[in-house]
């Protein structure tokens, strides 16, 4: 019979002293090399449990979280998209996961070989002549793609071109790469309709121009209708563009980064081909190049030749790539993450990468008429979405004491998860809502009265402030929880 805290979230509250799970016990427990100084004299502080209670425990656990294989899950700008089983157990073949990093190039031709078919298919996807797989997360891609930008004009005598130029709605990550690697960021606005403000980004290039960072579509949702005069105005003033890729999956076979003029293009493989993302990673910022960056390519980078009549396939490093911004891993990346990718691409084919953008963007627009329809304000009411749109609830806020993070927390009492809240920050009482291809027409439509029973149940006077109510953790005081950040168990 179980205990009375059998469903609490905490192992601690089941603990017994002298209870064990002995099948997970070490053989030998005082067979220590450790020196004497180092170990510890009293006990840690552990749960005591049985093997059967901590299965339980952390399956129960398990079962109480949002996740894409049990609920909608509209994260704006993150593509929280249901993957491929397959692209999974593919990449977890033997073959792989023995295959050494320190080992032989002779001993990971196939590897190699799917590596180097990747680094084509991304050329082709984003229209760029070089790519290279190594860097670790999209953040890393990003600092790979502004540490290019500057060696480049460094190596051409421009040191002084050291301004990052960064529209006021891009992700936080642009003008955080830009510092990092000692630049200054500039902002420039967009316009009411979405796009950059074109007099804005003439007033701000000059001399020290490094390049722009852009993300198109953007994080408003929205097409950047002037992409060919804003690279215009960068290249004239001798900057570089650069692509962030977080919204790539709105685009894909469909138009390309580099035929926009872009010299650099990080993408999300975790996010865009396949590998399920969230709590960390895993990751991987794999990144494309136009010719004028191509010889700053962070290595190693995959190369194919021949021999002995067959093809060979390699390593290209520090002797063959002496301008290159060097390494950015231990080895050339998330393996894993790359064969996910890869096996993804190979599974949906060119085809099948336009279609995805094409349903993507589909699922994005009805979602977005609908809520229209049922009286939601849309922040770009005369633009077509991407992949993703954005709902302002200022209006709600004022009049029925409704904020994007009420509607956001009681949703999760209707069993869907919140979409992005409060980013683009230029956008008052915001929800980012991105349905990804992958959703059905019934589950939109679930999420639309799910939207409209929210806001009527507020006109009726009912008040969300507390809510969630029905999860095992209610709503936290996000300050408190920043500022006075508690995570140690400690016995009453």
């Amino acid at each position: 019979m179980e205990t009375s805290n059998s469903m609490s979230t905490l192992i601690f509250e089941k603990s017994r002293k002298g209870r064990r799970a002995y099948a997970q016990a070490p053989l030998n427990p005082s067979d220590t090399s450790i020196p004497e100084s180092f170990l510890r004299t009293d006990e840690p502080l552990l749960p005591e449990a049985s093997e059967l209670q901590v299965v339980r425990h952390y399956t129960r656990l398990s079962q109480k979280n949002f996740s894409i294989d049990t609920q909608f899950y509209p994260l704006g700008s993150c593509t929280m998209k249901y993957n491929p089983r397959a692209c999974n157990s593919l990449a977890l073949l033997p073959g792989f996961t023995g295959r050494h990093p320190l080992g032989p190039v002779s001993h990971g031709q196939g590897f190699l070989k799917c590596m180097w078919e990747l680094q084509e298919m991304l050329k082709e996807v984003t229209g760029m002549v070089g790519v290279s797989l190594t860097p670790m997360a999209g953040a890393q891609g990003e600092l790979a793609g502004v540490a290019m930008i500057r060696a480049y004009h460094e190596e051409h005598g421009h040191p002084e071109r050291d301004e990052i130029i960064v529209p006021d709605a891009a992700h936080g990550t642009n003008p955080a790469t830009a510092t990092m690697l000692g630049c200054k960021a500039v902002e420039v606005p967009t316009g009411p309709d979405g796009d950059v403000e074109l007099e804005a980004l003439k007033g701000v290039v000059g001399p020290n121009t490094a390049g722009i960072m852009l993300t198109n579509p953007s994080t408003l949702g929205v097409f950047e209708r002037d992409i060919i005069e804003v690279e215009r105005v960068v290249k004239d003033a001798g900057g570089l563009l650069y692509y962030d890729g977080a919204n790539l999956n709105a685009i894909c076979g469909m138009v390309r980064p580099g035929d926009m003029g872009f010299d650099v293009i990080h993408m999300n493989l975790h996010k865009t081909f396949s590998t399920p993302h969230g709590g960390g990673g895993p990751g991987s910022g794999a990144i494309g190049v136009g010719e004028r960056l191509l010889p700053y390519m962070p290595i190693p980078v995959v190369t194919k030749t021949e021999k002995d009549g067959s093809e060979w396939y390699d390593w290209v490093a520090e002797d063959d790539m002496p301008h290159s911004i060097g390494r950015l891993s231990g080895f050339m990346g998330n393996a894993g993450v790359l064969l996910r990718a890869y096996v993804y691409m190979r599974m949906v084919g060119r085809d099948g990468m336009r279609r995805l953008a094409e349903y993507a963007t589909l699922n994005a627009n009805y979602l977005q008429a609908r809520l229209r329809d049922a009286g939601f304000e849309l922040a770009f009411p005369n633009r077509r979405a991407s992949h993703e749109f954005i709902v302002t609830l200022k209006h709600e806020a004022k009049e029925l004491n409704l904020t994007a993070m009420d509607v956001a927390k009681a949703l999760l009492d209707r069993n869907y998860h919140a979409p992005t809240t409060y980013f683009p920050l230029l956008v008052p009482e915001c929800l980012l809502i991105e349905p990804t291809e992958t959703e059905s027409k019934e589950t939109l439509d679930n999420f639309v009265d799910a939207m409209v029973a929210i806001a009527t149940e507020a006109r009726e006077g009912q008040s969300f402030k507390e809510a969630p109510y029905k999860t095992p953790v209610r709503r936290l005081d996000d300050v408190k929880a920043a500022r006075e950040l508690d995570v140690r168990y400690q016995p009453s």
